[in-house]
């Protein structure tokens, strides 16, 4: 399979409360960044990485990668100033038939997902993996809300995979901020979304909180 895969990476870290942007940060002696990209390059080692980064960082990375002796191939793409303007910058210079988008701050993707997003992605327009909740979930205000059921919703996670033809068409549609995922731009097309079993290990590293839990994982 020709596969591209586009990692994002443009966060700067506010609620981490660091200076430094989370996808930097040493998640046991590694960057978080570095361990994402790994995890790709390890379970398709033939597939077309693509990095999108904030202009501003991007001769740090490569200090980065100097220091730690990162030497996974890779491209760096210079990111816009949403997610969206980076997903798109990077899909030009994707040239792979089928398109895996992933949180560069999901350092633990194990190669199961991946592999479980790539094998169902030919017979859909868009395949999510997701979790179940395990709280009880409520809608509204803080003065105005009611009870949802739990079992009708679920946690998305990345990497969100498409046939490049498909996102293409997707992010031909104008930016609006409501938009958090490449699958709610494909859904907006018209097109259904598959959802297959995630990891509750695939967490996304936001704060602090996750960044100890990511640490205690690597060390089990």
């Amino acid at each position: 399979m020709e596969l591209s895969v586009i990692v994002t990476a443009g966060g700067i870290g506010k609620r981490m409360g660091s200076e430094l942007p989370k996808q930097f940060i040493l998640v046991a002696g590694i960057p978080i960044l570095q361990r994402s990209i790994k995890a790709f390059a390890d379970a398709v080692p033939d597939a077309q990485i693509l990095v999108t980064l904030p202009e501003q960082w991007i001769s740090f990375w490569e200090d980065l990668c100097e220091q730690h002796n990162f030497r996974v191939r890779h491209e760096v793409v210079s990111g816009g100033i949403e997610r969206y303007d980076s997903i798109k910058l990077a899909l030009n210079k994707a040239h792979g038939k089928t398109v895996l988008v992933h949180d560069g701050v999901r350092p633990l993707v194990s190669k199961d997902v991946i592999l479980n997003i790539i094998n169902n992605v030919n017979a859909t327009n868009g395949v999510i993996p997701v979790i179940p909740l395990k709280s009880s979930i409520r809608k509204g205000t803080r003065t105005n809300n009611e009870a949802v059921r739990r079992d009708e919703h679920w946690e998305v996670q990345t990497p969100q995979g498409f046939a490049r033809i498909t996102l293409e068409k997707a992010y031909e549609q104008p930016y609006t901020s409501d938009v958090t995922d490449d699958a709610t731009l494909v859904e907006r097309l018209g097109f259904s979304i598959l959802m297959v079993d995630g990891d509750e290990k695939n967490l996304k590293i936001t704060t602090p909180i996750d960044l100890m839990i990511a640490e205690k994982i690597l060390e089990s």
